[in-house]
């Protein structure tokens, strides 16, 4: 028996959410159970209403707002416990067209991939302007150069998750899941792929994209901090080289210079140099260190993913 559950994070959403749910399918090929989970993440308004109105099976209320990146990781959690071998997750705006969650699923269920990223047709995008069409393409260029990946849109949040990638999951940033969950599979080795998918028209504007430039600084933070958490040998090396090269030209000009008898000692650029290279050298350090700290995480998660199979596992055979 494979049951599906189509995930939904919702904050004050009761102008959309009758008509997302209303697209929603109950039966789907290849499925044997479709459930509805919706996430309330702290709304102010009818949204629980609307979605008890509408069928929904599940309801996780929090008391208060605590951003779509806990809303998206407390679905999985509830997901995995209601005996979800497949997760769906979808906006409460409509935005992604319910009609493609077969095409979503189908790479998890011929066991080709693990998650599956709904690519959407970003130039075709009416609403979307030309700088965050550019943005778009940037950030997900970068987030393929940072998880190993090929997800052209690594923003969306039309996305569909085995059992088992799920149980693997862990999103730290607050801000939104999006990012940081395609650079943990990728660096995890999990198979991820990604299918061409439709949108709808355009509801309302975005609660994640407030502004440009803060949802650029959010991101590359985001980016940032992930690549560092999965690869820190990798960061602080390549960050520790461009001192350590500075110094090192200085340092060589310095000896250049004194051989070569010039009546000046260029003491200062022997002490810049001197500072670059300590830095290098530093950072390359911090860099040995994460990577020790790197292998507790590891299996810190391994433990984490016992415990959750044993625990997730028993309640599904009940």
């Amino acid at each position: 028996m494979t049951k599906l559950i189509i995930q939904i994070p919702c904050y004050n959403e009761e102008a959309t959410l009758g008509l997302t749910l209303s697209e929603l399918p109950r039966k789907l090929p290849g499925v044997d159970t479709v459930e509805w989970l919706v996430i309330n993440d702290g709304s102010i308004d009818q949204t629980v209403e609307v979605a008890k109105a509408c069928g929904v099976d599940h309801i996780i209320s929090f008391d208060y707002n605590q951003g779509l990146a806990k809303a998206f990781m407390a679905g999985i959690d509830a997901c995995l416990k209601a005996g979800a071998d497949i997760i769906v997750n979808t906006d409460a705006d409509n935005q992604y067209c319910a009609g493609d969650i077969p095409k979503l699923i189908e790479p998890i269920l011929k066991g080709e991939a693990e998650i599956v990223i709904g690519a959407r047709p970003i130039q075709q995008i009416k609403h979307f302007s030309p700088t965050k069409k550019i943005l778009q393409k940037l950030g997900s260029w970068v987030v393929r150069i940072a998880s190993n990946t090929n997800i052209p849109d690594a923003p969306s949040g039309f996305r569909a998750v085995s059992r088992n990638a799920a149980m693997q999951l862990n999103v730290f940033n607050p801000y939104t899941y999006t990012l940081e969950m395609i650079i943990q599979a990728g660096q995890k080795g999990m198979a991820i792929a990604s299918v061409p998918i439709r949108t709808n028209g355009y509801l309302r504007p975005s609660r994640l994209v407030k502004s440009i430039p803060s949802y650029i600084q959010r991101s590359i933070l985001t980016i940032i901090r992930i690549f560092m958490t999965y690869q820190p040998l990798q960061f602080f090396t390549s960050l520790g080289m461009v001192p350590f090269s500075l110094g090192f030209i200085l340092g060589v000009r310095w000896l250049i210079l004194f051989f070569a008898g010039t009546p000046k000692s260029h003491v200062p650029s022997l002490v810049l140099a001197a500072i670059l290279l300590l830095i290098g050298f530093q950072l390359w350090i911090f860099g040995l260190v994460a990577d020790l700290m790197a292998v507790n995480r590891k299996l810190l998660e391994d433990i984490q993913l016992r415990q959750r199979r044993a625990e997730i596992g028993e309640q599904k055979k009940v």
